[in-house]
């Protein structure tokens, strides 16, 4: 049985609706607070979170922040979100932009608490089913800006034990030491990109390198900026040619 913190008691105490003892069991069973409040604030919008999509961070609020200042670049852009999950990152930018959005997911469960999301914060997105860019492509959308925060943990790599037992693996884990899905869209990105683009992706701290790579032999003469998040860690990874 785990030991709770008082950070995650007092966190129930304020969002959560239900019995409190029954909340507290699920807690030391193991099982992430924000699962068991069933709710979580992101960029001021609050969306419902389960088993079914990866509970979003706070670093992933910074990527939202650093693709609503770079789209400026862009008149009225078409955004697609990759691996959308709980629709997060569609969300906020298609509110904090007053814009349309398009979102995609492999996955049915997650596009249920996605669509849900969405309609409880009045956001603008059609949501389509698929892998990676494939959705995209059958659909002829073209797009400005592709935001992703893909699936990037290695197979092998250790992670705490409350999100390898809780959160959806399909959302977590990737092959080819992590770099399956970031080489997937950056592979196939000239299908749906228009001429002038951004790709905006959330990283692991040691990747940067290997991204960039990827990118440069997909795309050839683009920029590839890297920026580290609030704990000085790389965490965001720019692709652009303007």
């Amino acid at each position: 049985m785990i030991i709770l913190k008082s950070k995650d008691i007092e966190y129930l105490k304020k969002y959560y609706k239900g019995n409190l003892d029954e909340a507290k069991k699920r807690l030391e069973n193991g099982e992430p607070v924000q699962y068991v409040v069933g709710d979580v604030n992101f960029y001021g919008y609050e969306l419902d979170v389960n088993k079914n999509v990866l509970i979003p961070r706070r670093e992933t609020e910074e990527l939202v922040e650093e693709v609503i200042k770079r789209s400026k670049g862009f008149d009225n852009p078409v955004i697609i979100d990759v691996g959308t999950g709980s629709g997060a990152i569609a969300i906020s930018l298609a509110k904090e932009l007053n814009i349309h959005v398009y979102a995609s997911d492999i996955s049915l469960d997650a596009l249920e608490v996605a669509e849900k999301n969405a309609l409880k914060n009045n956001a603008n997105i059609t949501f389509l089913k698929g892998d990676m860019l494939k959705p995209y492509v059958v659909n002829n959308v073209k797009a400005d800006i592709i935001v992703s925060n893909p699936p990037y943990i290695r197979l092998n790599e250790k992670i705490e034990p409350i999100v390898s037992k809780n959160e959806p693996h399909i959302a977590l884990y990737a092959k080819k030491n992590g770099l399956e899905f970031y080489e997937s869209i950056l592979k196939d990105a000239k299908e749906v990109l228009n001429d002038k683009f951004l790709i905006a992706f959330e990283i692991g701290y040691d990747q940067k390198e290997d991204i960039k790579n990827l990118a440069l032999k997909y795309l050839g003469d683009v920029k590839v900026e890297i920026k580290k998040d609030l704990s000085l860690k790389n965490r965001m990874l720019f692709v652009y040619n303007f």
